[in-house]
């Protein structure tokens, strides 16, 4: 082995082993990155306020601008009301006359009482039976409607 291949090498190992170490300080649940975030906030003059640092303290992470809805296995039950209805159906018309769907897809949108907006899907039936504009008890299950009460009546999927 010729020593400029040799170099090479350990020029290689070396920096796999600093990237390990990056990787292993740096990463994003690593305790060594949240003791260092400590030391490296940014510091407020001695001038200022108790109220101002208060808020100075507060979490500076900006709100994504829409909320991620909630996917769990639970049921989950939420005041909210309908403000869009959206199908995508595939209809096929044979020789005969007899029309047929095929792969229906029905959402509905519905914005809660915090504003977030959920995408829940349905059944045909509950696609239609579904009010615009109605304020009631919404349970859903992993994006899927499972009942929407409301003062009428109650639809389920």
């Amino acid at each position: 082995m010729t020593p400029q291949l040799k170099n090479l090498l350990i020029l290689l190992a070396g920096i796999a082993i600093v990237l390990i170490i990056v990787i292993i300080f740096f990463s994003g649940k690593s305790s060594f990155r949240r003791i260092l975030s400590i030391f490296l906030e940014d510091q407020e003059p001695s001038g200022n306020s108790n109220s101002q640092r208060v808020n100075s303290s507060a979490p500076r992470a900006k709100a994504p601008s829409e909320p991620v809805q909630k996917s769990t296995s639970e049921p989950i039950v939420e005041m909210a009301t309908l403000i869009r209805k959206s199908d995508d159906r595939l209809r096929v018309i044979e020789s005969t006359g007899q029309v047929r769907y095929i792969d229906e897809y029905y959402e509905l949108v519905f914005v809660t009482r915090k504003g977030q907006k959920l995408k829940i899907e349905c059944s045909a039936e509950a696609y239609e039976k579904v009010p615009f504009n109605q304020q009631g008890s919404l349970t859903y299950k992993r994006n899927t409607l499972v009942k929407f009460k409301y003062y009428e009546d109650t639809v389920f999927n």
